[in-house]
């Protein structure tokens, strides 16, 4: 290279060098193509790199997950396995995050063939900190286990959602902060379940609460179904959504204020003008693929945005497959027929919470009363819009 070549060189390089030190629209355009993990690194460079940074972490509120499902090469649950990586990957900060998994995998009970003997629980105060270590300090994370796990692959909207009835399987759900949407997760059991204790989740006395999602865990003890209806009964009287299920366990956060085996629920309560929500039954008359996708397809009366919209979809675990003559997968993929641009999330429990309801603007469409919340042997099909 010549002398003259040297110089060209050098002069693009010094170019390139006062751009990206003092071009702030130039540097805030290559750091929407980074990583948030990498971009918070980038964040520490300098005060126009910081500046840059933050204003991108602010246009970053489309909520993404990461979903897996096994069996596991490792001694660590598949979700946990892959979330280590994939979590470095994602392009939001996470404020929220919203982990299901499958109870028998998660517990031990699962079989490991490569080891002959089933694997150790991954259910241990080990497993909950490597899972919280991989989000930010204050981000709350809530991990639920369940029978039977309802998710949509990773890396596409558009992508297929499956029905996991057996096996291993898993997803997280990342929100980050969204403007007009507040989400406030909360944790009772018969110990500290109060009015109080509910006007402060915001459950209670919030004109701008939306949508609820909960999760109650070990209801058949004894007072766990007095428990419930002490949750459900304010509820039912208020203008939100509420959906949700029953399932085996909560691994976070963790429990305080009550033994293990206590009866509790989990939750997350969205509140703010921007949520909406819409959910539909599908009843024990609903036997068959044509009449799961007409039900279904009742949500389209709500005219909710596509963009940053998550379909739920809580079943009670006598259903799917055998249910519907052993056709596996069947109210998924009408849920895709409906809605193929929507990711779908949920679960396979002992009992289903929710009814036919749309809560859109400032109006709520709903006709039920506390006792017709509570299901069995049903299907609650749920979509949320976080604006």
């Amino acid at each position: 290279m010549g002398e003259s070549e040297d110089v060209t060189v050098s002069l693009h390089d010094s170019k390139a060098s006062y751009i990206l030190s003092n071009v702030a629209e130039v540097v805030e355009r290559i750091l929407t193509f980074v990583p948030t993990k990498s971009l918070l690194r980038i964040a520490s460079v300098c005060r126009l790199w910081r500046n840059c940074a933050r204003r991108v972490l602010r246009t970053q509120q489309q909520l993404t997950w990461v979903s897996a499902c096994g069996p596991s090469n490792t001694e660590a649950h598949v979700l946990c396995s892959v979330l280590a990586e994939e979590v470095e990957k994602v392009f939001l900060l996470p404020k929220t995050v919203l982990a299901l998994v499958d109870y028998e995998a998660f517990n031990g009970q699962a079989y490991c063939y490569r080891q002959n003997k089933a694997k150790k629980s991954r259910h241990s105060a080990d497993t909950v900190e490597e899972l919280s270590l991989l989000f930010p300090n204050g981000c709350d994370v809530m991990g639920i286990t369940t029978l039977g796990v309802v998710l949509t692959p990773s890396g596409s909207y558009s992508s297929l959602p499956q029905e996991y009835q057996e096996g291993e399987a898993g997803f997280t759900i990342m929100f980050p902060s969204i403007e007009g949407v507040h989400i406030k997760p909360f944790h009772f059991c018969k110990e500290s379940i109060s009015p109080t204790a509910l006007k402060e989740a915001g459950l209670v006395d919030n004109p701008e609460l939306r949508v609820v999602l909960m999760f109650v865990y070990e209801a058949y003890k004894t007072g766990g179904a007095h428990f419930l209806s002490q949750i459900l009964e304010p509820l039912a009287k208020s203008k939100a959504l509420i959906a949700g299920g029953l399932v085996e366990s909560v691994f976070s956060p963790p429990r305080h204020c009550c033994s293990q085996g206590a009866y509790g629920v989990v939750g997350l309560a969205l509140s703010g003008p921007k949520v909406q929500g819409a959910s539909v039954l599908l009843d024990q008359d609903i036997s068959n693929p044509k009449a799961a996708e007409a039900t279904i397809r009742r949500l389209k009366a709500a005219k909710i945005p596509e963009r940053n919209t998550i379909g739920f979809m809580f079943a009670c675990v006598g259903r799917g497959q055998t249910y519907y003559n052993n056709q596996a997968n069947v109210e998924a993929d009408a849920f895709h027929k409906v809605f193929p641009n929507t990711p779908l999330f949920g679960l396979f429990g002992n009992g289903e919470i929710g009814c036919d309801r749309i809560v859109k603007d400032d109006y709520t469409l709903c006709d039920t009363d506390t006792d017709g919340l509570q299901h069995e042997y049903t299907t609650v099909m749920t979509l949320v819009h976080l604006g």
